[in-house]
């Protein structure tokens, strides 16, 4: 059996391969609340023979939104409707579902992507954004407000009443962002916190607010269910995080009950210059699973079966998550079973399209 498709244990939860399906933002929102779009969207992830889904950054305030169409669960409103969809998603697929749960900080009031992904303005709708420190992400930005003690507390607890709502919606596993420059990877890198209190200034310090929200998240969260965070391994960028800060904020992690880190890079800066590769970021994960012990997922242009299975196999990573690959091909899971002589159980209304039964499959791109 490859690697690859071995079952993990993550507390009481065990997935059946290591093949994540990573967060994706699809923008497509109503005020916060899930579409007609998200049904079909998650649905056909969910029968793509994946280890687990798990469900787009979901803001946990109106104002952590990265842009109108972003997927939030902060009200009754949007509990219901992720409820909603998730009932449809489960009448046809057992895989784990896990959401992911974000704040954009100074980074939030934006365009969506394909309307140019540049600030709001004031006609449009721009709402404030918050920050460790006053410092726009770049030229033409909102400068942001910084957050005092009090506000913070006001997050913390934005935080954990959406923990509260992915509770009573069963989903399987929490993923908090950390990373991309969104509000907790700006307080960790150095690029966006300036503070001079308690909260910035030492690498110890700029820890300090993000484990807070881990701490109180994973208290909220069901003992037998398992969290885990999104960082960043580099900022790409001198002056920024470093591979010693994101060893010591994982090691923190794990002391206080974190199960899991997925590691990216980037995002606190517009000036960083990012040598894409396929499994470009591989190697942030495996020095921090070498330090730390801590079960990690690794991601960024990992697109090859065997690439994929190399990773797991050579202990680099114990998952990997899929993006935009699995954008371009939902069924990514399968090929890969096909090419690395794994069969996997699909549903059986598709199951006339797999190589047992399907001619054609012989002359399926890539196989």
């Amino acid at each position: 059996m490859p690697a690859l498709f071995d079952p993990i244990q993550l507390r009481d939860l065990t997935l059946s391969n290591r093949v994540i399906i990573s967060p994706m933002c699809q923008y497509s929102a109503t005020a916060g609340s899930a579409s007609s779009w998200h049904a079909p969207h998650l649905g056909q992830l969910a029968q793509s023979g994946a280890g687990c889904l798990i469900i787009e950054a979901t803001a946990v305030s109106a104002a952590g939104r990265i842009s109108e169409g972003c997927l939030g669960l902060y009200d009754d409103a949007n509990e219901q409707a992720l409820a909603e969809v998730l009932k449809s998603v489960r009448a046809w697929s057992a895989m784990p579902i896990g959401i992911q749960l974000a704040h954009a900080g100074r980074k939030a009031s934006v365009r969506r992507p394909w309307e140019g992904g540049a600030p709001l303005a004031a006609a449009e709708g721009a709402w404030s954004s918050i920050a460790p420190s006053p410092e726009p992400f770049n030229d033409g930005w909102q400068n942001p407000e910084a957050l005092d003690r009090s506000a913070m507390k006001k997050v913390i607890g934005e935080y954990t009443q959406t923990v509260a709502r992915a509770g009573r919606l069963g989903l399987d596993l929490i993923e908090i962002h950390a990373a991309h420059g969104y509000l907790l990877s700006q307080f960790l890198t150095p690029l966006a916190n300036k503070r001079a209190d308690e909260y910035g200034g030492s690498q110890e310090k700029r820890m300090r607010f993000p484990l807070e929200i881990a701490s109180a998240l994973r208290a909220a969260w069901p003992a037998e269910r398992p969290m885990g965070m999104r960082i960043n391994g580099t900022d790409w960028l001198d002056g920024g995080i470093t591979a010693a800060d994101a060893i010591a904020f994982a090691g923190a992690l794990k002391d206080i009950g974190m199960d899991f880190v997925c590691v990216s890079s980037g995002g606190n800066s517009a000036k960083a210059k990012i040598p894409l590769s396929p499994g470009y970021q591989v190697a942030l994960a495996t020095d921090i699973k070498a330090a730390t012990e801590l079960p990690t997922m690794a991601v960024g242009l990992i697109v090859d079966a065997h690439h994929a299975d190399e990773i797991i196999t050579s202990g680099q990573a114990d998952m990997v998550a899929l993006a935009r690959a699995i954008l371009d091909d939902p069924r990514w899971p399968w090929h890969a079973a096909d090419s690395l002589g794994v069969s996997l159980d699909v549903a059986p209304q598709y199951a006339r399209a797999r190589p047992e039964t399907w001619p054609g499959a012989a002359f399926r791109k890539g196989v």
